[in-house]
């Protein structure tokens, strides 16, 4: 008898438990071995200033921190934006120019190709979180958008494309019954105490630039206001939008009606790009800062992103555990 016919027994033995490890090793990834990995998709409008860019930087870490050995990536929802971050892959001077751009941001996708090479790559169980602060225009659409995919169906169960594809929601919540968007307010606001606290030592009243929204209503960024204001009672707090109410002519209205001849301003958006550096900070005449010299308000212009805030980050990372809790998804 030669020693591989002295085998055969051995392995007859094994046969039961190799069926079952290779039953659970396909149970695992789902019917048919059609994988189904875990992945979590960050969808924010984007940027195309680099000095930017580490609001986003900065989320990514704090999200691949919070969820070890889950894939996270970044999406961003601006066609012009993405546009411009793909022109400069195949740019060499810019590349010279810009060697330390990071990989997540030069070769960035929309949320719709993000989410579909998770999914051809194996990954059926998605978390789609916005970077949005309020459930405006933007939110509406990735709403859509992740509606539309996760709503796709097969004949055959087993080759529908996702397992779960659920979406996250904004730092300021969202309508429904879900989930309170009173204390997301006032998680939000909490958050932002160092904000207020620089504007104290500097004894200005603190004045932030919200995006806002041409066609939802963005009265949400009024009664955050409120909220703010209630928070921190010892500085004056206003909030104004680029688009929608409170508008800048409100809120020039509301500082000199205060008599307040100096403020601290800062956007209320998760990057300090383009409406940060123009529309805040610009030196064109229908700028902010421009504006409130106008009506006599001397202007302190801070330029950092709310994505740079740690701690509103981590106001992310909950939304998300949120989604996936709400799905029964366990990371």
């Amino acid at each position: 008898m030669n020693r591989s016919t002295m085998r055969i027994p051995g392995i007859l033995a094994m046969l039961p438990v190799l069926v079952f490890l290779f039953s659970r090793a396909v149970f695992g990834m789902g019917m048919e071995g059609i994988a189904n990995k875990k992945a979590i998709v960050l969808a924010g409008f984007g940027t195309t200033y680099p000095s930017a860019l580490v609001a986003y930087t900065d989320l990514l870490q704090t999200v691949r921190q919070a969820f070890p050995g889950t894939t996270v990536r970044l999406a961003f929802t601006s066609n012009i934006i993405r546009e411009i971050w793909h022109r400069r892959q195949n740019d060499p001077r810019w590349l010279k120019d810009n060697k330390e751009s990071p990989r997540d941001i030069l070769y960035v996708k929309g949320p719709l190709a993000a989410i579909a090479d998770l999914q051809d790559e194996g990954y059926r169980t998605i978390v789609v979180q916005p970077c949005d602060i309020y459930a405006g225009e933007e939110f509406h659409d990735l709403q859509n958008y992740v509606g539309g995919l996760g709503s796709i169906t097969t004949l055959r169960a087993q080759y529908k494309p996702f397992v779960k594809l659920v979406l996250g929601r904004p730092v300021l919540g969202q309508p429904g019954i879900d989930y309170d968007y009173h204390k997301d307010l006032e998680a939000a606001a909490k958050v932002l105490a160092p904000d207020v606290a620089l504007a104290a030592r500097k004894g200005e009243a603190l004045v932030y630039m919200g995006h806002g929204d041409h066609f939802l209503s963005s009265g949400i960024y009024a009664e955050f206001e409120q909220v703010m204001q209630k928070t921190y009672p010892d500085v004056p707090i206003f909030i104004g939008t680029v688009e929608g109410y409170p508008s800048l002519a409100d809120t020039v209205k509301n500082v000199t009606r205060r008599k307040i001849g100096k403020i601290m301003l800062k956007p209320l958006m998760f990057v300090a790009g383009d409406h940060a550096n123009n529309d805040m900070a610009g030196n064109g005449d229908d700028s902010w800062k421009n504006s409130f010299k106008r009506a006599g308000v001397r202007t302190d212009c801070v330029i950092r992103g709310l994505g740079e805030n740690i701690a509103w980050d981590g106001i992310y990372v909950q939304h998300i555990r949120d989604a996936a809790k709400a799905a029964n998804i366990q990371f």
